[in-house]
């Protein structure tokens, strides 16, 4: 598992960037990013905010996303943080993995959501369902960099 992208935006609804580097926060999530700052859309006081610092996509999702729905889209489009290639939750489920200097968990999946169908005027729901990745916390803060491999 190697990780391929690092996708960050400063507030909620505005485009998203890659960045080839970035330092992740215990208990905020990746500097630059809108969670990080609590300008995400879903930074609201009546939603658990301790799954919100990193999502987490795998690379293979977007070509049976497109493949679903017929559609274009790319990895910004998908509005996660972290694109891994050869990703597998299974091997991670219940172990603290590191990328980089950064040590995770896995605490949920990440499934579509209906705001994401509206802002891309897709149905998401449908192109991302069972495969809309993983939510996880970070354990130990450091910096992250594209290509990095991921050690469980």
């Amino acid at each position: 598992m190697i990780l391929h992208s690092i996708i960050i935006g400063e507030k909620a609804k505005e485009s998203l960037h890659t960045v080839d580097s970035v330092r992740a926060v215990q208990g905020k999530g990746l500097e630059g990013d809108r969670y990080f700052y609590k300008q995400g859309t879903f930074n609201k006081p009546q939603l658990s905010q301790n799954v919100r610092e990193i999502s987490i996509l795998p690379y293979e999702t977007l070509t049976e996303c497109n493949s679903r729905l017929g559609s274009s889209l790319n990895f910004l489009d998908l509005r996660r943080n972290l694109i891994i290639k050869n990703f597998d939750a299974l091997l991670l489920e219940n172990k603290i993995f590191t990328i980089g200097t950064v040590k995770f968990r896995i605490v949920r999946t990440c499934p579509p959501c209906r705001y994401l169908s509206r802002l891309l005027d897709e149905d998401i729901m449908k192109g991302l369902k069972y495969i809309g990745g993983h939510r996880a916390v970070i354990l130990q803060s450091g910096i992250i960099t594209v290509g990095d491999e991921i050690i469980y």
